[in-house]
């Protein structure tokens, strides 16, 4: 995407935002989907087969919101651990529908052989203003740390404390939209008081590996599902994908910790995020949905596979 955008109409240019002009982002945030039908009524249908806990609650005016994980009924220590995370960005819907699709149709097929932990929604204000931040323009997916200040991450990292290094694979599922472009890193770059950088949308399904803890074999084994589903994402003119270099058909790497991303929350073995495009006029919603699905369950058999 090469096209002039307008400067975005919130801040004064190479000045970082005040509280006046988040509250003014805020004002322009509004509410289009319901968490309660989308998610918790999903969640509820699935209480008769699996555990549900809330293990949070973000209380946003005007609404309070309980953050519920689903989990194995008949979880075993001795069982190696998937987690599986999705509505980290709220607006990246596939994630959130993939999560819940999985944990509806296939999460029991593992019993016996592993423990699942999903967190289909993790940023539920922002799944219901399909957003990026949350209410005080804060990125959940940079603020997993210690002290986090997005209590969306906050709440995430709490829950999977005792878990930590007991988590064999974590899929973190994610989108790259147009309006990364339009809206999304335009606000951003107005809320730091920075430069914009136009950038391009790959028109695919990509992942993101580990820079510290690379797994090239799972990743590979990850994008062979989804091509069944949805096509991948070649390396542009630049040998890249999203400005960072190709290290193999479909995948790049971040350095997930330092970032502060999801994927690195867990000290597993085998990290990933996915990204589809759900702009693309070679996909469908549906075909986005499926790929998200076809990830996690290539994620959770390479890893079981994989284990020692």
């Amino acid at each position: 995407m090469t096209a002039l955008l307008a400067p975005y109409p919130i801040g004064t240019s190479g000045q970082p935002w005040g509280e006046s002009e988040k509250a003014a982002w805020l004002a322009r945030q509004s509410w289009q989907r319901s968490y309660e039908t989308d998610v918790l009524d999903a969640i509820e249908r699935l209480r008769s087969r699996f555990d549900v806990s809330e293990y949070g609650r973000l209380n946003y005016v005007p609404a309070s919101y309980p953050l519920l994980a689903i989990r194995s009924r008949d979880w075993r220590d001795d069982l190696p651990t998937m987690l599986v995370t999705g509505g980290v960005h709220g607006y990246e819907t596939s994630g959130v529908h993939g999560a819940l699709r999985f944990a509806e149709q296939h999460a029991a097929d593992y019993s016996g052989q592993a423990n699942i932990l999903i967190a289909p929604c993790v940023s539920p204000w922002a799944y219901e203003r399909i957003q990026r931040w949350n209410p005080h323009a804060i990125d959940p997916n940079r603020s997993f740390r210690a002290d986090s200040p997005a209590g969306e991450s906050a709440a995430l990292l709490a829950l999977i404390a005792p878990l930590h290094g007991r988590i064999l694979m974590h899929i973190d599922l994610h989108e790259t939209t147009d309006t990364d472009e339009t809206e999304f890193r335009l606000a951003l770059a107005a809320r730091d008081g920075v430069a914009f950088e136009p950038g391009e949308i790959p028109d695919g399904f990509y992942l993101v590996d580990d820079t510290e803890n690379p797994q090239p074999a799972f990743q590979h084994a990850v994008l062979a599902a989804v091509a069944k589903v949805t096509h991948i994402e070649p390396a542009d003119a630049k040998d890249e994908i999203i400005g960072s270099p190709v290290v193999a058909p479909g995948v790049i790497r971040y350095p997930l910790v330092k970032l502060g991303l999801c994927a690195g929350i867990s000290g597993a073995r085998y990290t990933t995020t996915t990204e589809v495009y759900p702009d693309s006029p070679r996909a469908t919603p549906e075909q986005c949905v499926a790929a998200q699905v076809a990830a996690v369950r290539a994620a959770v058999d390479y890893a079981l596979a994989n284990a020692v």
